[in-house]
C-alpha cells in the first residue's frame, strides 16, 4: 500500500452515466461494498432517483453515500458543451469531489469525451505530463497486452508517445505486477525505418530510453502477446480498440448461427459451452471494468456505456488497486526523469 493510504478509500460514482444508469450503477455499488471491506461508495446524481433504486436491497448505510446533482450529460453531448453548461452534472460533481478530497477515485460509465474532459479540467494534469492518455487490455495468446492510446489524443508528438509508454509501464508494473513491461511501437512494418513521421521520430526517443523497447510490432502482433504495452497515436488506438471490440459480438453470432443449424450442431455448441464461456471471457470489457484516463492529477476509470453491475464492481476494483499503489506519485517521478532524458536527445 502507498504510504498514506487510507485502510477505506470511498470512490466517487457517476451514477447517472451509462446506459443502464442508475440500475447498473447502484447494484455495482452494493456488490462493491458488500464483497470489499475497503471500499466505500459515494453515488453522485439525482438524490431521489438513485434513494429509489437504493429501497431495492439490504446494506450498509455508513458505506454507501448519495451526493445530490441535479443535471446529466448525456451520451450524445458534446463534452466541452455539456461541462460548460451543466457545472452541476453527476460528472462533474463527482469529480469535484476528489479534488476538494472527498473522494479518492471517480468511476464513470458515462460520455467518454466528456469525462477525459472534464477529468482534465477539474483534476489538472500531474507535473510534466503533455498529454494525458487512456488505455484498454486486450487479450493474446500468452495474457494480456495494453495499448495506449486508444482515443484521448488523435494528433501526437513523439514526445507524447514516449510519456504514453512511461506511464503505461507504470500501470502495467504497478496493477498488474508486469516486471519491466516489454514495450512496442505500432507501425507498418518491424524496420526501424517504416512508419509515417511520428512513428519514426518516436521510435528513436524510444530506443534511447530506459524503457524495455523492443522495436516495431505490426497490427497482428497485437493478440500474439509479443510485447505488455503497445503504443500508438489515438486516431489508430482508437480504430484497433473498436475492431476488437466486434470480435466478441462476431464470435457469438458465428456459434449461434452454427447451432441454429441442427439439432446435432446444437448439442455440440451446448457441450463445448463451459469451455467456449471460459474463452469468450477474455474478450468481455466487463472483466476489466473500464479505461483508466492516465496523466491527470488523480484517479478517473472510464467505463463502457453498457457496464453491467459487474463491470462497475470491477471499475471500482481496478480504481481501489490504483489508489493504493500511489500510481500517480510514481507516474511523476518517472515523467520527470523521461522528460530531462528527452530534452537531451
Amino acid at each position: 500500500m502507498s504510504k498514506g493510504v487510507k485502510d477505506t478509500i470511498t470512490i466517487s460514482l457517476d451514477a447517472m452515466g451509462g446506459d443502464n444508469a442508475p440500475v447498473s450503477e447502484v447494484a455495482g455499488a452494493i456488490e462493491t461494498v458488500r464483497h470489499h471491506e475497503g471500499i466505500n461508495i459515494t453515488l453522485v446524481g439525482k438524490t431521489d432517483i438513485i434513494s429509489n433504486e437504493l429501497k431495492k436491497f439490504s446494506y450498509d448505510t455508513t458505506r454507501i453515500k448519495i451526493h445530490n446533482a441535479d443535471d446529466v450529460i448525456e451520451m450524445d453531448e458534446s463534452p466541452t458543451d455539456a461541462i460548460r453548461k451543466k457545472p452541476g452534472s453527476s460528472l462533474v460533481t463527482g469529480l469535484k469531489l476528489c479534488k476538494t478530497g472527498e473522494a479518492d477515485a471517480f468511476i464513470s460509465a458515462g460520455n467518454t469525451g466528456a469525462v477525459m474532459a472534464a477529468s482534465l479540467f477539474t483534476l489538472g494534469r500531474i507535473a510534466n505530463v503533455n498529454r494525458p492518455t487512456i488505455g484498454s487490455r486486450f487479450p493474446t495468446e500468452r495474457g494480456i497486452t495494453m495499448v495506449f492510446d486508444v482515443g484521448a489524443n488523435v494528433d501526437c508528438k513523439p514526445l507524447n508517445l514516449l510519456q504514453f509508454a512511461v506511464m503505461g509501464s507504470v500501470y502495467a508494473n504497478h496493477i498488474y505486477g508486469i516486471e519491466n513491461p516489454k514495450v512496442g511501437l505500432l507501425s507498418v512494418g518491424e524496420e526501424k525505418s517504416k512508419g509515417d513521421t511520428l512513428t519514426v521520430e518516436a521510435y528513436e526517443l524510444l530506443e534511447k530510453s530506459n524503457l524495455n523497447f523492443i522495436g516495431n510490432v505490426e497490427g497482428r502482433d497485437i493478440m500474439k502477446g509479443t510485447t505488455d504495452l503497445i503504443i500508438c497515436d489515438g486516431f489508430t488506438g482508437n480504430i484497433v480498440l473498436k475492431f476488437a471490440e466486434s470480435v466478441l459480438s462476431l464470435l457469438k453470432t458465428k456459434f449461434k448461427d452454427y447451432a441454429d443449424k441442427g439439432f446435432v450442431n446444437k448439442l455440440k455448441v451446448g457441450m463445448a459451452y463451459g469451455t467456449l464461456k471460459d474463452i469468450l471471457k477474455d474478450f468481455d470489457y466487463q472483466e476489466y471494468g473500464g479505461v483508466p484516463l492516465l496523466g491527470v492529477n488523480g484517479i478517473s476509470i472510464i467505463g463502457h456505456g453498457r457496464s453491467s453491475p459487474r463491470a462497475i464492481v470491477n471499475m471500482a476494483l481496478n480504481a481501489e488497486r490504483m489508489v493504493r499503489a500511489g500510481i500517480n506519485d510514481i507516474i511523476a517521478s518517472k515523467i520527470k526523469d523521461i522528460n530531462l532524458f528527452a530534452a537531451k536527445t
